[in-house]
């Protein structure tokens, strides 16, 4: 009856529109409150659940990624990826892509990638011919490929709250990054001769030269933190911190585009941001502490195994489940709610942590795109000023080789966990 209560409470709080943070802790109140139980047991999981070194990684790494967008870097990121890849067919819709890939390696974020990204890439393709749809569409999808290649906060965050290797976490993010980027520009191709749409113009070797001579400082930023990470120079905690530095050094001191105004305005950005986050995880850890301890886990996990003892299946189940919360919920709320009661369930089918980890990271971002919540449509409807129901019919057709990429990345393990198994060989 008592978590019945819970789940009821938190649902509520929810719909009506209180924030998720409180919306947990409230629920998981009202049940410590309801069995009797010392109230203080909210405050010392609570402290808890925020007591993790690798939390450090979060506010370094969003303020990394404001201190870029800050510094103009966006722009050199965006002429570079236009000179790679710009001569194909549908260009720009290749570009918008390509600089995802490269900002993915240094914000982490979806949201980041939209806002930061979104409005140059729209605005030079409006100013190209290309109609907002597609605009839209493409920019929508590409800025999901940013929490899968490292760094990533929900991995992050995934990491802490599993208990699994940051550092394999990213290792098996970058394969299924790039396989996105690829699936995604195999749609625009198409999309762009079906519609006709022209090359941006041709490939030149001087131009490609220029470009990567005019963002090389930027560029290395990702070579720093994933190659860093991935060669045990550094823990993806101390990564972050070199990503802040870095940042700093080439706003201040290469560029000079940073001022001190601009430097309080990017820290002020980035505690609000790493509030909110800090606020989900120390409330969620009250709310997984309640499941863990009345084992509604093992009971969860009891019932869809009693469903079938065919692993496909039952990925199918855990995947169609993942996609119908991530409609509903914020990224990091669902991954504070879903891991405890997922997790025993994945490990009883011999799935890897870190394999479910890269899985559940996709399902959500595939919610960023899908309405009622879909953060993405939301910043993207401001930054192209159109409605947010064009928003949603532009971005439907890119979610096909989005779902593609999950569904293959599900039952071949192998593209997610061989780089991990290879640069982390026991």
């Amino acid at each position: 009856m008592g978590i019945s209560i819970l789940f009821i409470s938190l649902f509520f709080f929810l719909i009506i529109g209180v924030p998720v943070a409180v919306s947990l802790g409230l629920a998981s109140l009202i049940f410590i409150l309801l069995e009797g139980m010392p109230d203080l047991i909210v405050l010392h999981n609570m402290i808890n659940g925020v007591n993790s070194f690798p939390l450090i990684a979060v506010p370094c790494f969003i303020l990394a990624g404001h201190l870029m967008n800050e510094a103009g870097i966006t722009d050199r990121i965006f002429a570079f990826a236009r000179a790679c890849v710009g001569w194909l067919h549908g260009g720009l819709g290749h570009v918008n892509i390509g600089a995802s890939v490269i900002f993915a390696g240094m914000s982490g974020a979806a949201v980041a990638d939209a806002g930061g990204l979104g409005s140059i890439e729209i605005k030079a393709m409006r100013d190209s011919g290309y109609d907002d749809s597609f605009s839209v569409g493409v920019t929508a999808a590409s800025s999901t490929i940013g929490p899968i290649i490292p760094p990533s906060l929900p991995l992050i965050v995934y990491g802490v709250i599993a208990d699994a290797s940051i550092g394999q976490l990213f290792a098996a993010g970058i394969v299924p990054g790039l396989l996105m980027a690829l699936s995604l520009m195999l749609m625009v191709s198409w999309y762009s001769r079906k519609n006709g749409y022209p090359r941006d113009g041709s490939f030149l070797i001087s131009r490609l030269y220029q470009t990567f001579i005019h963002a090389f400082a930027p560029l290395m930023t990702p070579v720093i933190i994933v190659g860093g990470i991935l060669f045990g120079i550094f823990t993806p905690t101390e990564a972050a911190i070199a990503a802040v530095a870095y940042s700093m050094f080439l706003g201040l001191v290469i560029y000079k585009t940073l001022t001190w105004r601009s430097l309080l305005k990017v820290s002020v950005d980035t505690v609000e941001t790493t509030a909110s986050i800090l606020m989900i995880i120390a409330a969620s850890a009250v709310f997984a502490w309640i499941l863990t301890a009345n084992q509604v886990a093992q009971g969860f996990a009891d019932f869809l195994l009693a469903l079938s003892d065919n692993k496909i299946v039952l990925l199918l189940i855990i995947t169609l489940l993942i996609l119908f919360i991530g409609c509903f919920m914020e990224t990091l709320a669902a991954i504070t709610i879903l891991v405890p009661v997922l997790l025993p369930v994945v490990t009883q089918l011999g799935i890897s942590p870190v394999h479910f980890g890269i899985i559940l990271i996709l399902n959500l971002m595939l919610g960023l795109l899908t309405p009622p919540v879909g953060m993405v449509l939301y910043v993207l409807a401001k930054v192209a000023n159109v409605p947010f129901e064009r928003c949603v019919v532009a971005t439907a057709p890119f979610l096909i080789p989005l779902v593609t990429v999950l569904m293959l990345l599900t039952f071949l393990p192998g593209l997610s966990m061989w780089l991990p198994s290879v640069i982390y060989q026991p």
